[in-house]
């Protein structure tokens, strides 16, 4: 599966408003979908590169073995999801948010792993 088919894949997840392919080396997002001027999907990907970057900083100082699967940020209305994925050399997350009144959050969690499953980068 290529990013874009990807995305598509992620917005067809109930209460999906938008998804991003986002390079967290750089900040840079790789594809987007969705979203519009109530969200903007670039500025969320480099302000959501901080929260991935803090994370492995934090995990590296307690020198934990371990990885992050996911990190889910809830709101009042909204559930973001950033999916880190094992690409070969890649430091690539998807991001997916979801309004939380229409969204299953274990559902969506299980479509983003597919989603990683299939991708090919």
């Amino acid at each position: 599966m290529n990013i874009e088919t990807a995305l598509k894949e992620a917005m067809a997840i109930d209460g999906a408003i938008g998804a991003a392919l986002v390079d967290y080396g750089s900040g840079m997002s790789l594809g987007t979908i969705g979203g519009g001027r109530e969200f903007d999907l670039e500025v969320a990907a480099a302000g959501n590169t901080e929260v991935v970057r803090a994370k492995l900083r934090t995990m590296a100082s307690l020198a934990l073995d371990d990885e992050i699967e996911d990190v889910l940020i809830t709101l009042n209305r909204q559930y973001h999801i950033i999916r880190l994925l094992k690409a070969p050399g890649g430091q690539l997350f998807l991001y997916l948010v979801l309004d939380r009144d229409r969204a299953n959050l274990a559902l969506a969690r299980h479509n983003l792993r597919n989603i990683e499953r299939q991708m090919s980068l």
